[in-house]
């Protein structure tokens, strides 16, 4: 068709559409987005895990001789520097699901668009616990384990000052683990994914393995044990379309770990 004087050419462009639903962001502007957002969040943090493995691996002593401290002191001696380094710690880490409510919004979409919300506190909180109780218990015994059969170190939930400060913080630390890992790794990076086209299982898998790869200074029971983790939370955030359920079980189940070591350090058998 020949062109109209007068009359505005359209724009000829190579970009594939864009996805329903999203503004600005094609397809092929989604998996620089999904790397960029992890190369400052917890892809960064599964290369330090790897590299602290092989640090471990290559140590004098055995896996199971070593220790992974999970919350520990970052000033000892100075407990308002170690309480002011750990809330400013929680703050900075918790950061990149700020960047991930952006580009949701950039994208014409929201925090609710995967399920990170409050519309269900009910529902949400009975699931939460009840898949708490489950993986909790569960991950107990695998890492147990795990521990004996010498492929994991020693983690340490809790190494804190006995200070005035000391649960909160550990709670604290216990809420940024389920907030940040379950928005990044369950909801933005599966949502993402099947925006780009990938199947469920092909998600998922990726995901667990994403999950897993950050907790390899755990040991490879540690690995093995979150990916397995990583495909229960993120087949049911598929099916439910809803983080927050997984953001209170991880929380729990944390919360769990770190107070309940402390509580039960030296006085049962079982325990490393």
């Amino acid at each position: 068709m020949e062109d109209v004087p007068g009359r505005p050419v359209a724009a000829v462009s190579d970009e594939p559409d864009e996805p329903d639903g999203l503004r600005g962001l094609t397809p092929r502007l989604i998996g620089p987005e999904i790397v960029a957002v992890f190369a400052v969040s917890l892809g960064a943090s599964a290369l330090l895990s790897l590299i602290r493995l092989v640090g471990a691996l290559t140590a004098p002593k055995e896996l199971g001789d070593q220790h992974a401290v999970l919350v520990g002191s970052l000033a000892p001696g100075r407990p308002w520097l170690d309480l002011t380094l750990h809330l400013a710690g929680i703050a900075v880490n918790v950061a990149p699901v700020g960047l991930v409510a952006y580009l949701l919004a950039r994208s014409g979409e929201s925090m609710r668009t995967i399920g990170a919300d409050w519309r269900e506190p009910g529902r949400d909180t009975l699931r939460g616990a009840a898949l708490a109780a489950v993986i909790g218990g569960t991950g107990l015994v695998f890492y147990l384990f795990a521990f004996r059969s010498g492929i994991n170190l020693n983690v340490v939930p809790d190494s804190l000052p006995d200070a005035w400060w000391r649960v909160p913080v550990l709670v604290a630390e216990a809420a940024q683990n389920g907030v940040l890992e379950e928005v990044l790794v369950s909801g933005y990076l599966l949502h993402r994914l099947r925006q780009r086209g990938w199947s469920p299982w092909r998600s998922v898998g990726a995901s667990a393995i994403l999950r897993g790869s950050y907790h390899l200074y755990q040991g490879f029971g540690g690995f093995v044990g979150n990916i397995a983790m990583g495909v229960v939370f993120g087949r049911l955030y598929q099916r439910w379309g809803r983080t927050m359920p997984l953001i209170v079980a991880h929380t729990v189940i944390d919360v769990v770990a770190f107070v309940g070591y402390g509580l039960l350090r030296g006085r049962v058998s079982w325990l490393p």
